[in-house]
């Protein structure tokens, strides 16, 4: 099989060559130990979550594991789904660590990126107990908003918090502080979102004093201080004068760094090029689901910003974000700039060509296998085996099912009880069909269900929630920054990694970022 070596590897990072590097382990081993710019796809996952990551299919594509074997069986299954340039990492994870930094942790070049914002602009912030007091002993002009998901925010949240998830501070802004007086203080989990929700807010020339929370939700807990949970307050869409204002100050600020922009006629040569190109439409979730471009995936641009490689997994590619109001694609692009992207945002007053002959993403189904739920429920001393997520599996599944790794399905299989058929589901039953191939590994009968968890609760079936453990489950990292409930060590080893990566990154050399600075 083709090999590459890290330091090739690292030489098209330099020079911005289009090239996608796959962990193909677990996520829990992926977030201990991984290069910069290595995105996680489980090699039981590839044919699910590859084909968006990796829209083009001549797009050089590197896997890599720690020496678990996986990486052969990653390479044909890659490949059977169309690719034409696969090659395995010489010496894995070892052989890179010898030339190039690894890091810890999820989402890594968004978090050291924001350490680096900071450390230029200054971001300025307040600890837990100065927002406490302000809070509590200030004139009460203060407004708290939480740059977050919904769903983060509404799992736990500062004292007066309302959610304005990171892409919406700009737009959100004036409708949520009319008031030039008025104390703006912007948290998240952590760091990041907090400091980059900040700075875009200052970035833009709001008149108002705006702080960080300073490590967020974990340093107002590790402070000993309450949250409140299941809030439900969210900062209202603008209009009028206050989405004015916000659009003006957008334009100046995309127009300082550079961001550029397309119309209908440029778009349709850039999907004609012979280039990985992603079309994003970075506007609130409930938004798109109502009305969106054919051809364009919801990527809300704080999360956007965040964790890029929920959608974009080839560095070197090029973006197109999209919005309607000409506020959130222009801010979301100033970072993704920032950050060593092409990016470019679509003229909003441009119209998107209706012919816009977007690829096929590729797709790959077994030719047997498949069961419907009557014709599981039909079958005689069957033993389920359930490849969801441990997260997913724990909160429910098909009575009497056993978790697996869907890396290590062809080992574990083995060690099932009984000797009647195994069927394999997972929540929709994409990858339960694309692990239909574990059948070669053992002698009895594999199966998949079609539709997976999914179909078996339609048809009116119930779940359990007792678990059965087949495999480890270390296919999940237990963020220390979501949810409730972590060990104080964790979130305080969180903060002290943060604080670490500007260093980190300066030693690596791969990262390609540039910080703007406003002048004065």
């Amino acid at each position: 099989m083709k090999t590459i070596t890290a330091s090739d590897l690292r030489h098209h990072w330099l020079t911005k060559h289009e090239i996608a590097l796959l962990d193909v382990r677990e996520e829990g081993p992926y977030s201990h130990s991984h290069p910069l710019w290595a995105i996680s796809v489980p090699v039981s996952e590839i044919e699910a979550k590859l084909p968006a990551l990796a829209p083009r299919l001549s797009v050089p594509i590197v896997v890599y594991d720690d020496g678990e074997g996986y990486v052969e069986n990653a390479v044909s299954r890659i490949q059977a789904l169309g690719y034409t340039s696969v090659a395995i990492l010489q010496d894995g994870l070892k052989g890179y660590a010898a030339v190039g930094e690894v890091y810890r942790d999820v989402g890594v070049p968004s978090k050291a990126f924001g350490e680096l914002v900071e450390a230029i602009n200054h971001t300025p912030s307040l600890s837990a107990r100065e927002a406490k007091d302000i809070l509590e002993n200030g004139d009460g002009d203060v407004a708290v908003l939480d740059a977050r998901r919904f769903v983060e925010y509404n799992t736990m949240s500062i004292p007066r918090g309302r959610s304005c998830p990171g892409g919406e501070l700009l737009y959100r802004f004036f409708e949520a502080v009319p008031r030039p007086e008025t104390t703006v203080v912007v948290n998240c989990a952590g760091r990041t979102r907090s400091i980059v929700g900040a700075q875009s807010l200052i970035h833009a020339a709001v008149p108002n004093r705006v702080l960080a929370l300073r490590n967020g939700t974990i340093g107002w807990v590790l402070e000993g201080l309450e949250l409140d949970s299941q809030k439900t307050e969210r900062v209202d869409s603008p209009q009028g004068e206050a989405l004015e204002r916000a659009r003006k100050s957008a334009v100046d600020w995309a127009e300082y760094v550079g961001v550029k922009l397309i119309n209908g006629k440029q778009l349709a040569g850039f999907v004609e090029e012979d280039r990985t190109l992603y079309l994003l439409d970075v506007r609130d979730p409930e938004e798109y689901a109502l009305d969106h471009p054919e051809g364009f995936v919801n990527a809300p641009g704080g999360q956007l910003v965040q964790a890029t490689d929920e959608w974009v997994g080839v560095r070197g590619a090029r973006l197109v974000l999209y919005d309607t109001d000409g506020v959130r694609a222009r801010m979301t692009a100033s970072w993704l700039l920032q950050l060593g992207w092409e990016v470019y945002v679509f003229d909003e007053t441009s119209t998107i060509p209706k012919d816009l002959s977007v690829r096929e993403i590729p797709s790959r189904n077994p030719k047997s296998g498949g069961i419907s739920v009557d014709e599981f429920k039909a079958l005689p001393e069957k033993t389920v085996v359930d490849l969801a997520r441990s997260p997913v599996y724990t909160k429910g599944h098909i009575p009497g099912s056993w978790f697996a790794s869907g890396p290590e399905l062809a080992r574990d299989l083995k060690a099932l009880p009984d000797d009647g058929p195994i069927v394999l589901t997972s929540p929709d039953g994409v990858i339960a069909a694309a692990n239909f191939e574990a059948h070669r590994s053992i002698s009895r009968q594999v199966l998949y269900l079609v539709g997976g968890t999914a179909a078996w609760v339609d048809a009116g079936n119930t779940l359990e929630t007792e678990p059965r453990w087949l495999s480890e489950p270390i296919d999940v990292y237990k963020r220390p920054y979501e949810g409730t409930g972590n060990a104080r060590e964790a979130m305080q080893g969180y903060l002290d990694w943060e604080y670490g990566l500007v260093a980190q990154l300066a030693n690596d050399g791969v990262a390609g970022f540039h910080v703007v600075r406003r002048s004065q």
